[in-house]
């Protein structure tokens, strides 16, 4: 073990703490209401910080200073396209959202295209964020094995259960609320991550300048150049960024829950903002604490194609002091459990209300929050065995993973709304087509995957809406023509 006795302490009374307040909010819980939107009381600040909480996760934690040790600061071009994909969620999806009684985004579809449409974008939804919160638990596995050098499994298993006990227990409110303190731990750990290296640096931030420079502009931000093949760029940024995060955030359960427990849309969308500006700041300052670890390591020669998501653990547990290296490993499991806690909820809540022939005829309050807790059960175990899958390079592999579905159900959404012509049958055929066009992408040609959630919407709109006007065209006569036509 790499961990002395008071970090473990510190490590043990966040794991007992935070699970033991997940669990209070079981009280006064009646029904799904309750259960999977908090009974619509909770602020939208709250809101907010659980937005941020849940997007971000233990790949930010680590696998931002690595890609910033590795390359520089172009991801920060993908955030601004994530400003960009709120305001047009604010705009598009939440008002959508609020003109009915809505538990899960998929609603929405049935609502426009009926239960079919509804099952199949429900579906999407379950595997898609099954797979890529499979790679956000391997996560916890690799800091895990840094601090302690315990097998990976007997890792993910100990935060699955403990993440999963208060889930079941508490529902959606446990969830905002653990996530508004795991915000707060994991953002402390590494505001105190960067306090450490400044002062192991001899020369401070111009140490980490001068060093950045000599790299050949390691904190240089912005690349103009347009290429289908570079994953940051200006343009693939800002544009691919703009539309992943409105399928990600817009139709996506993870975060349209937390949408929808908001008291109004104006809160929705007031959460909305300001999770924006929140993950902006916190960007900023992972990616910053990647260029100070190349700095002190002595701008060390870095392989291409290697992953270097181990660099700030091993900072951690090796350079930290004794408490305060207790408090960053604590935060980098919150960071996983607070999204992994909304993770088994929405999971819960899409399986339970958008598949009719899991709840049964039942209506009775009490038995499908029994039933929503044996399924938040069942998506435990399911993502304690992806967990243990190797996945390479974590962060791009989760945003890798979303993108090739994020697009076809984007796709359908903007379809539903914008296009009022279009039939459930056209919506099937561009959801096929857009998944289609996506794995043909992703796997025969170079195409950076920052531009695969635009051509997986792009090709599901447009094919849904061609398939549409030949659905709604006349269908020929079988019947002889009469003279009239000859």
């Amino acid at each position: 073990m790499r961990l002395n006795w008071l970090d473990v302490v510190i490590l043990l009374l966040y794991l007992v703490g935070i699970t033991a307040f997940g669990i209070w909010f079981r009280r006064g819980q009646r029904d799904i209401h309750d259960y999977f939107l908090g009974g619509r009381t909770t602020p939208w600040w709250a809101l907010a910080f659980s937005i941020v909480a849940t997007e971000t996760s233990t790949l930010t934690f680590i696998s931002t200073p690595a890609l910033a040790f590795a390359e520089n600061l172009h991801f920060l071009q993908l955030v601004f396209g994530y400003l960009v994909g709120r305001v047009l969620i604010c705009l598009i999806l939440i008002p959508q959202y609020f003109r009915g009684e809505f538990y899960t985004a998929y609603q929405l579809i049935e609502k426009r295209f009926g239960a079919r449409m509804k099952s199949a974008a429900a579906a999407t939804f379950l595997v898609t964020r099954a797979l890529a919160d499979g790679v956000r638990i391997a996560a916890i596995a690799l800091v895990v094995r840094v601090a302690f050098g315990t097998g990976e499994v007997a890792s993910v298993v100990i935060v699955l259960l403990l993440t999963l006990l208060y889930t079941f227990h508490g529902g959606l409110k446990a969830v905002v609320w653990t996530d508004v303190l795991q915000l707060a731990i994991y953002l402390a750990g590494a505001a105190s991550a960067v306090v450490i290296l400044l002062e192991r640096l001899p020369g401070g931030w111009n140490q980490v300048t001068a060093v950045a420079a000599a790299s050949g502009g390691k904190l240089g931000v912005f690349d103009f150049h347009f290429d289908w093949t570079t994953k940051y760029t200006f343009w693939s940024g800002v544009i691919g960024g703009t539309f992943l995060t409105t399928a990600s955030h817009g139709t996506d359960q993870l975060i349209v829950q937390r949408l929808l427990a908001a008291r109004s849309a104006r809160d929705s969308k007031l959460a909305l903002l300001a999770s924006g500006g929140i993950v902006l700041g916190q960007f900023v300052l992972f990616l910053l604490i990647g260029v100070m670890l190349y700095a002190y390591y002595g701008a060390p020669a870095i392989a291409p194609g290697r992953s270097y998501d181990p660099v700030f653990p091993e900072f951690i547990v090796t350079r930290m002091p004794a408490g305060l290296r207790g408090l960053l490993v604590a935060a980098i499991f919150a960071a996983a459990m607070s999204t992994t806690s909304g993770t088994l909820n929405s999971l819960a809540s899409s399986s339970i209300l958008d598949f009719q022939q899991l709840r049964g005829a039942t209506t009775d309050p009490e038995r499908l929050l029994r039933l929503s807790r044996r399924m938040t059960l069942f998506w435990g175990a399911v993502l304690l065995l992806l967990g243990t899958v190797r996945w390479g390079p974590l962060l791009e592999a989760g945003l890798t993973i979303a993108s090739i579905t994020y697009g076809s159900l984007l796709g359908l959404f903007l379809l539903g709304i914008l296009n009022r012509r279009a039939t459930a049958r056209g919506a099937l055929v561009g959801m096929i087509a857009g998944l289609a066009t996506i794995v043909y992408v992703r796997f025969a040609t170079p195409v950076a995957w920052t531009w695969y959630v635009l051509t997986g919407t792009a090709a599901t709109f447009l094919a849904g809406s061609l398939a549409s006007l030949l659905d709604k065209a006349p269908q020929p006569s079988s019947e002889p023509a009469g003279p009239e036509a000859r």
